[in-house]
């Protein structure tokens, strides 16, 4: 949504725009790709955008897990979701960067960690190619059709307020990125049938189990929090949690952070309000 109401702020302020996403088989909380392009002339290219002249991240955790300025345009620029000063962003090579801290901007404004309409105002602020008001109206336009005026005037808000707190600078190069390695069997490997048992390759797990290897509490914004006294063990959080991250217990049902994504799923269903969700900060330590 961020990425077509980018196209249509755009388009609002005289380009010729088109937006479109890139969705893989991940479930609610994985990353994801969304690219736009704009310019003067008419477009007609509609692959993935793989140099691009912009970059904008929308968490910050996959900085540490995926090189975001790779096939980066010289003198391009990156925008990130962090609290952090662009100075002290240490990405895989140095590139003028722009910092907000939009997870705080969309959670006073919209109350939910949706942070796309609040970086729409970072990367208009940071480029200088679309204007805010531009924005408003790609907001509106996306989001209060397909939601309603009232949300959309809150993402309005979010974007104007990102808008006025980003800030310019320079990322600092050093980050290392280990080399991409996929796993292909061999035909000895493959075993007859159907199914595929789990197998431990030089590239980690693969198979049956290979999620419990992908650790992925590290996306999280929000954690939820159990009270112990209030949990009835009625296991309403264990069945609809879409990772498994909720075990059963013998007197009150155990959250595992380490894959728990903080969807707040677990929160929203159980009935004795046992489970509220909080938001996560990350303490940045630096010698």
């Amino acid at each position: 949504m961020a990425a077509q109401a980018l196209a249509v702020a755009a388009s609002h302020d005289g380009y010729s725009a088109i937006a479109f996403p890139f969705f893989g088989a991940e479930r609610r909380g994985a990353p994801v790709l969304a690219f736009t392009r704009f310019g003067q002339e008419r477009l007609r290219v509609r692959t993935q955008v793989y140099e691009p002249h912009y970059v904008v991240v929308l968490d910050e955790s996959l900085i540490d897990t995926v090189d975001v300025l790779a096939g980066l345009r010289p003198g391009g620029l990156v925008v990130v979701n962090t609290t952090r000063s662009p100075d002290r962003l240490v990405l895989s090579k140095k590139a003028k960067s722009a910092t907000v801290d939009a997870t705080s901007i969309a959670l006073e404004y919209t109350k939910q960690a949706a942070v796309n309409t609040a970086m729409l105002g970072a990367f208009a602020k940071a480029s200088g190619l679309i204007t805010i008001e531009g924005v408003e109206a790609g907001i509106m336009e996306v989001f209060g059709r397909r939601l309603s005026k009232e949300i959309a005037d809150r993402n309005v808000a979010a974007a104007r307020a990102a808008y006025e707190a980003t800030r310019l600078g320079e990322a600092d190069s050093g980050r290392v990125y280990p080399k991409a390695s996929k796993w292909l069997p061999t035909a000895q490997e493959l075993p007859p049938g159907l199914a595929t048992p789990t197998l431990e390759t030089p590239f980690g797990r693969v198979g049956v189990g290979s999620s419990t290897s992908n650790r992925t509490g590290g996306w999280r914004v929000e954690k939820p929090i159990l009270d112990d006294a209030k949990c009835t063990n009625c296991l309403l959080c264990w069945f609809y949690c879409p990772d498994s991250s909720i075990v059963r217990g013998p007197k009150i049902v155990e959250i595992h952070y380490d894959y728990c994504k903080g969807c707040g799923v677990c929160a929203a269903v159980c009935v004795p309000k046992a489970i509220h969700m909080e938001r996560e900060v990350e303490e940045e330590v630096r010698a």
